[in-house]
């Protein structure tokens, strides 16, 4: 899955996933209003705006981005109905042939662990038959239960061609609460890294690894150090837009070969007809408005590349 990433970042010219982060308070009142009339003031009303909402945005961006990412926990906020809005959205993202990375952070160990790693990436056995669950292409990981939590999730993307993307330099304020600490004289985020690297070597794909690392864009210079710990990991950048980072802070995420990174910005797209530079599509055009965003995204990000 690594390389129809990269195949799909070259195709487009666009290093961006766009975050599916919904909130009820993203979603127009058009949309809630039908919602709630057909379903009511429900859980499952409030779902069904969800799901219609993500569906505008996929079918406005989707030929500019190579992939996206939804946040599992925006729609688990609604329960059962939130849960199936997730996996209706991820089924019709892959019908849209982009690349769906589940941000779902899991992280525990053991059997719990594999059974994290089988829902959301692999197959259940029912029987004599076997089915996949969410069925994402990637997922996001949190490695501070060390190589116990990791390692099924490694087993399951061996099986099945995915990968995972690793939690190391996270892009919020309080991060360096624990990420910085320092540990025989260096910050912990840089000895994940380094743990990042070792798993990659065991998942490798033609030239980058099935074993990714998350690092904020918020934090540049951490990014510089980790891309030379980590040169073969593909590194998920979150962070860019709502959260302050811009397309100078990426430079060094990338590779010399301008590969290697993949930038998430979420509400700075599927909100973006609520910001003063898009107001003039208005809630009606929501989706025209995240076009938009996502075409002055990518260009940011191609003059930055260009005059590194």
């Amino acid at each position: 899955m690594i390389q129809k990433l990269i195949s799909k970042i070259q195709k487009t010219g666009a290093p961006i996933v766009v975050g599916l982060d919904p909130m009820l308070n993203y979603i127009p009142e058009h949309i809630q209003k039908k919602a709630f009339g057909e379903f009511g003031e429900t859980l499952e009303g409030a779902a069904e705006a969800v799901w219609q909402y993500n569906k505008a945005i996929v079918d406005a961006v989707y030929d500019l981005i190579p992939a996206v990412k939804p946040q599992i926990a925006m729609y688990e906020q609604f329960g059962v109905e939130g849960v199936k809005a997730f996996k209706k959205t991820v089924d019709y993202c892959k019908s849209k042939d982009l690349v769906v990375i589940g941000d779902v952070k899991r992280g525990d160990i053991g059997s719990t662990s594999a059974a994290y790693a089988v829902g959301h990436l692999g197959k259940v056995q029912v029987g004599s038959q076997t089915y996949a669950g969410f069925d994402e292409d990637f997922a996001t990981v949190n490695p501070y239960l060390g190589s116990d939590g990791v390692k099924p999730f490694m087993e399951v993307c061996r099986q099945e061609k995915k990968g995972l993307f690793i939690l190391v330099k996270t892009s919020n304020p309080s991060s360096g609460e624990f990420q910085d600490r320092l540990i025989d004289g260096r910050p912990l985020y840089e000895l994940v890294g380094e743990q990042v690297a070792r798993w990659g070597e065991e998942c490798m794909g033609d030239s980058y690894s099935y074993v990714g690392a998350v690092v904020g864009a918020t934090y540049p210079e951490q990014g510089k150090v980790l891309r030379k710990i980590m040169p073969k990991a593909y590194i998920l950048v979150p962070g860019y837009g709502a959260q302050g980072g811009q397309g100078k802070d990426l430079v060094h995420f990338f590779n010399e070969d301008g590969l290697g990174a993949i930038v998430n910005s979420s509400r700075g797209i599927i909100a973006a007809y609520k910001q003063e530079k898009y107001g003039k599509f208005g809630p009606e055009h929501f989706a025209e408005a995240s076009r938009a965003a996502v075409e002055d995204m990518a260009a940011d990000i191609r003059q930055a590349l260009e005059n590194r």
